[in-house]
């Protein structure tokens, strides 16, 4: 995180500083990520807020399960037929207006709630207000969905930070007032825009944060006017924990030509002092971003901008409500229609019906079947999903030739089979320093034969690579609603990085990495080992990917077929 690179009392001093900017001004900051467990740190900084929060703008927890109703507003369905009259419920949006909305568990908030709530703060016109998202995810797969953490200008790892239970209530009601009448000079703003270029930030909402924040730390700083130190500290709290690269250290001392000679003749150059262009504004603002990156930070981004796990908040949110409205009907349980769920009249009013008399006699004014909220039958359905064979194959080396024709035999075995059960297969080979898609998924035997016919093969192994592509392809047919299993040809010993250098040692380290990131997102994979002398690489490697190891070093492509087989059966069959 941001602050893992900074002592203690700096990160705190950030955090303090970042609840009196959201204090003075939610609504056109968004709001801020609260990273770190509940425990006396975070409620010390929520306790913090409220002090300096204006006693005007409310503050109002929001925890994951809530309604949709609840939160947008809309039918009290429950209370509507337990009175036999329309009752609207106010969303709690209309109570939050002007404050700030604080998010119980953002890590576990769904797809759609998520949605809701950036569509709101987008809609400036409609409510106003801030977000503080306590995010409790431990993995890298749980985390705040990304459309509410892009529409948030701060991020605190509450973990390097000590509690705030000293921190006085400062008035920050006329900030806003004092910021408004601060110019923010264009040589800033053209330096915070390339110091964003320059840390891989595409996105133009992070730039228009950082200009409020500098204008905002200067009305806190009771200036005339938004200065370098200023946007320095913006760019540290807006831009620097959304890095996603940083060039490389100029090493231009080394390389500085000699001094001109030295002339007693005064310079025109030397009567005026020298102001500082845009380029050399932003490498001032680069560097002071650059001292709030931990070591090691921006390469774990890196690879985890390469492998797009899906959030839980994400597409698997998407899938579950998809489950809840199609695929065939199996039923009716218990629960509520505002989950996002279907209701299934019959069976409610089926419910409710031997309960009728009873209700009368409480009720003797109320006409028609009287239902109740523990009536409430919801519609289940059975959806099935195709399996989709992910094929991973090594076509480095000597024996790249036999691999290959064992891998084409095995795709045209199992496309015959999946015409029936209307399964895909797909098919990754990895060779020299890359791995390439080269047949994307399909059930078409055609397709397939053709993009299989001239299969290179030789080279070095970049293993790494492939199992990072295959985890972004298997994430891709997740998105589509379909359940991916990755099957792994090869011997398990890499000689090739993920930056294409030839380090057997750093290759197997990267293996085993991205080998426990695929365990981490939960695809089925099969490793069919195809070494001879059993060394034990591809059984270290499917260990780490909790999968099964095959060791077939003499396998031909109706073996490979059968044991693939049997493997996305027994998918099928856990669904």
């Amino acid at each position: 995180m941001i602050t893992d690179g900074i002592s203690d009392s700096a990160a705190s001093v950030h955090a303090v500083l970042i609840g009196r900017l959201l204090a003075s001004d939610p609504s056109n900051l968004g709001g801020v990520v609260l990273h770190g467990p509940a425990g006396p740190v975070r409620d010390s900084w929520i306790a913090m807020f409220r002090r300096i929060l204006p006693s005007e703008k409310p503050l109002i927890k929001v925890p994951h399960h809530i309604a949709n109703d609840r939160l947008l507003g809309g039918l009290d369905v429950a209370a509507t037929l337990s009175s036999g009259k329309a009752i609207s419920e106010r969303s709690l949006l209309s109570h939050v207006a002007g404050g700030v909305m604080q998010l119980l568990s953002s890590e576990r908030f769904a797809l759609d709630k998520a949605s809701y709530l950036s569509a709101a703060l987008d809609d400036q016109t409609a409510v106003r207000f801030g977000i503080i998202a306590c995010d409790e995810g431990l993995e890298e797969d749980e985390k705040t969905s990304s459309i509410l953490t892009e529409r948030m200008a701060f991020r605190i790892d509450l973990n390097d930070c000590v509690a705030f239970d000293d921190i006085d209530a400062d008035d920050v009601s006329n900030i806003i007032e004092r910021a408004a009448n601060l110019a923010l000079p264009d040589e800033l703003l053209l330096a915070l825009s390339g110091t964003a270029v320059r840390l891989g930030i595409l996105s133009i909402r992070p730039v228009i944060f950082a200009a409020r924040v500098a204008r905002l730390i200067a009305a806190l700083d009771i200036a005339d006017a938004v200065g370098e130190d200023h946007a320095k500290i913006a760019a540290t709290l807006v831009l620097a924990h959304r890095a996603r690269f940083l060039p490389a250290t100029d090493q231009q001392d080394e390389q500085q030509e000699s001094p001109p000679p030295q002339s007693d003749e005064p310079r025109p150059e030397d009567e005026l002092p020298a102001t500082p262009t845009e380029g050399e504004l932003a490498d001032v603002i680069l560097e002071a971003v650059r001292a709030a990156l931990p070591t090691g930070l921006l390469e774990k981004l890196d690879h985890a901008s390469l492998i797009q796990k899906s959030a839980k908040s994400g597409a698997g949110s998407m899938s579950q409500k998809a489950g809840k409205m199609r695929g065939r009907p199996a039923g009716s349980r218990r629960g509520d229609p505002r989950q996002g769920s279907r209701l299934n009249v019959i069976e409610t009013l089926r419910t409710a019906a031997p309960w009728q008399n009873l209700r009368r006699r409480a009720q003797p004014n109320r006409k028609g079947v009287i239902v109740s909220k523990e009536d409430f039958r919801i519609n289940r359905y059975k959806q099935k999903r195709e399996t989709t064979a992910i094929f991973v194959v090594d076509a480095s080396g000597s024996a790249a030739i036999r691999r290959m024709a064992e891998a084409k035999g095995a795709v045209e075995y199992i496309l015959a089979d999946c015409y029936v059960r209307r399964d895909k297969v797909a098919l990754i080979a990895f060779r020299g320093k890359t791995a390439d898609i080269l047949l994307a998924p399909t059930r078409s035997l055609h397709r397939a034969r053709r993009s299989l016919a001239d299969l290179p093969g030789g080279g070095g192994t970049p293993l790494p690579a492939a199992i990072d592509t295959a985890i972004i392809l298997a994430e891709q047919v997740r998105r589509g609603g379909g359940t991916p299993i990755i099957v792994f040809l090869t011997d398990g010993r890499a000689n090739i990085t993920r930056d294409g250098t030839a380090d057997r040692a750093k290759a197997s380290a990267e293996s085993e990495e991205a080998a426990k990131a695929l365990r981490s997102t939960g695809v089925q994979a099969l490793m069919i080992d195809l070494s001879e002398n059993r060394d034990g690489a591809a059984r270290k490697l499917a260990l780490a990917m909790g999968g099964v190891h095959l060791p077939l070093p003499y396998a031909d492509a109706a073996r490979i077929s059968q044991n693939v087989n049997v493997a996305m059966k027994a998918e099928r069959g856990s669904r």
